[in-house]
């Protein structure tokens, strides 16, 4: 498999991005040599294991200010960069991009690599169409979930338009402004333009952002999608999962609004759960209202 690597220097002197980064090898399914997966760690080894999910065109640095919080409550907070974002390495096909391999890269790190165990789950975005893969095929390895402004789509229900208009932008736009898509997401005031740099940095020019192109496109929104087999899979899973399962959805997206009551119905340990309204956030809640996220999830971890 052919791939790319953004170099180093693009990601020296971020704003507010001070963590060490950590790498493991995980397989090119194609046979190749190893592909490179980027992770933050961070905090006490002995504390619960706290695993942030990033989505569609960030990278673990939308999670700069909720690892603090984290790490000041005594947890010990891991943030991939899943494959094709940050300094991951970048397969340069865009075939290249399954949702299938995107839950195998991420469970061979977390689990293999790393055997994480008792996780608190964050998933954001695509952080929880892949960690929601992970928790129903593995249910044993978490102690609790959280989602905000995510889901499992199998392809039946139906999709919004906010989403549907992103998904033939993303595929159509001569250019993927990644760090304008970001700011644009957001309600607060339009990030700097430095925060926006960093978004950008994983990306020196377009070649770099065909997993960014892919990503909209592996969406299940039909009932013959690929994916449709083992999401359902997964959610029969769910449907039996009473482990607690807190949904802290923001107030102002537009894409995933409604989504938390899925869960809500189905999932068992959602049940009694603290659900929690992100106030003042957009679709990236993270960026917008990261420490009051970092709040959220410790009372979840204390009281679930």
């Amino acid at each position: 498999m052919e791939r790319l690597r953004t170099p180093d220097e693009r990601f020296a002197n971020l704003p507010d991005f001070p963590f060490a980064a950590n790498y493991a090898n995980v397989a090119d399914p194609s046979g190749g040599e190893p592909l490179r997966m980027a992770y933050l760690d961070e905090g006490r080894r002995d504390g619960d294991v706290v695993l942030l999910l990033h989505g569609e065109p960030t990278w673990s640095y939308l999670y700069r200010h909720v690892v603090p919080g984290l790490v000041a409550a005594g947890h010990r907070v891991v943030a991939p960069d899943l494959m094709g974002f940050g300094r991951s390495d970048k397969p340069a096909s865009r075939e290249e991009y399954t949702y299938a391999r995107h839950v195998e890269w991420t469970r061979e790190l977390l689990f293999e690599h790393l055997d994480l165990r008792e996780v608190t789950l964050f998933g954001q975005d695509w952080g929880s169409l892949v960690g929601l893969r992970l928790v129903g095929e593995h249910p044993e390895r978490f102690a609790r979930v959280a989602i905000g402004n995510g889901g499992l789509p199998t392809g039946e229900e139906r999709t919004t338009d906010a989403f549907l208009a992103w998904q033939t932008y993303s595929q159509t736009a001569p250019e993927l402004p990644v760090g304008r898509i970001v700011s644009g997401g957001c309600v607060n005031k339009p990030l700097s333009d430095e925060v926006i740099a960093a978004y950008d940095a994983p990306f020196p020019d377009e070649t770099f952002k065909e997993g960014a192109r892919q990503f909209p496109a592996l969406v299940p929104t039909s009932p013959e999608d690929p994916a449709h087999d083992a999401n359902a899979a997964a959610w029969a899973v769910l449907s039996g999962f009473t482990k607690p399962f807190l949904l802290c959805f923001s107030d102002g997206d537009a894409i995933t609004r409604g989504g938390e009551r899925r869960f809500k119905e189905s999932v068992p340990g959602a049940s009694g759960q603290a659900h929690t309204t992100i106030v003042g956030a957009g679709h990236f809640l993270q960026e917008d209202q990261g420490p009051r996220l970092a709040e959220v999830l410790t009372a979840f971890i204390v009281g679930g």
